[in-house]
């Protein structure tokens, strides 16, 4: 199980895409983009290491959490993440924490995906705007999630108070970043089965976010609006960006200040979930109606494989 955790592990993960990027890059050394690949692989191993020490700085400026609020706006929505962790905790497990941890690799693979195709706009930018506005949002609402609010009790938590906490860790539960970062997937999606892959991956990475216990559902919602943000950035769509940057910034400022009101009035919190997510799928729809390059492109493999 140890063995397992390890190779299971973004760490890991992240090392053995960069050794495989520069093997890849050395067989066929004329092809330019390759080593720039490499230097984003290596890069993003910097970042992760001066995001843990920027958030763990973060998390023993700002140690009073949101994590019962955070609990509690879950129970105005009727929706518990222990109830969805739960039957999870068996079979489910392991393919979970496998797409959990292989966010990475995937934002490496998106990456050439797009570029492949030759999808409008670049998904670079979504990752820049994902990794920049990202530790902001969390110093707003800052959050560890149920595991470390709740600890052994997380799958059955008690009854809290609606107020903050005292707790060390790194905030990274609002909005979540994991969600974001699919959903980012889903907008640059190219072809059908990209597509069709990259709803696979959000729904599994959704769950993944709760069944680890790093995430309340409740931290699904700005993370959507958030990835939607991001993913417009990256599709030069700014008006689109502003909005769904408004809405993401909106939740977090809502929870921070009028967490009470929100409490106390679930069907508003109910509503703008429903709002919030019925806008984020219009953008989705309308990304992939406006972008028809799927079919095209399938269609000359087709011819081509035919020839």
């Amino acid at each position: 199980m140890h063995l397992l955790s390890i190779l299971t592990s973004q760490s890991f993960l992240s090392i053995l895409v960069l050794a495989f990027s520069i093997w890849w890059m050395l067989r066929k050394t004329e092809d330019k983009t390759r080593p720039w690949l490499v230097i984003a692989l290596v890069m993003n191993l910097f970042y992760g290491f001066f995001f843990t020490k920027f958030m763990t700085g973060e998390g023993s400026l700002l140690p009073w959490k949101y994590d019962h609020i955070l609990y509690h706006l879950d129970q105005s929505l009727g929706i518990h993440a222990a109830s969805i962790a739960r039957p999870l905790q068996g079979f489910w497990r392991v393919p979970l924490l496998v797409a959990y941890q292989a966010m990475v690799p995937m934002m490496i693979l998106w990456f050439l995906i797009a570029s492949r195709y030759g999808k409008r706009g670049s998904i670079v930018p979504a990752y820049a705007a994902e990794l920049a506005g990202g530790p902001l949002l969390y110093s707003v609402v800052p959050g560890c999630g149920p595991l470390y609010a709740f600890g052994a009790e997380w799958l059955h938590p008690p009854a809290v108070p609606v107020d903050t906490i005292r707790l060390s860790g790194m905030p990274n539960a609002f909005p979540s970043l994991h969600a974001a970062t699919a959903l980012v997937f889903v907008m640059f999606a190219p072809t059908r089965l990209a597509r069709a892959f990259s709803l696979v991956f959000l729904a599994a990475t959704c769950m993944a976010t709760i069944s680890t216990g790093e995430h309340y559902f409740i931290d699904l919602i700005p993370g959507a609006a958030f990835g939607a943000f991001a993913a417009s950035v990256g599709l030069m769509r700014i008006r689109q960006a502003a909005g769904f940057l408004v809405i993401a910034a909106s939740w977090s400022f809502g929870a921070r200040i009028g967490y009470a009101f929100l409490v106390a009035h679930a069907l508003l919190v109910q509503l703008g979930v429903l709002l919030t997510l019925a806008l984020v799928v219009f953008a989705v729809w309308k990304e992939w109606r406006t972008q028809p390059v799927a079919a095209t492109v399938e269609a000359d493999l087709t011819a081509a494989n035919a020839t």
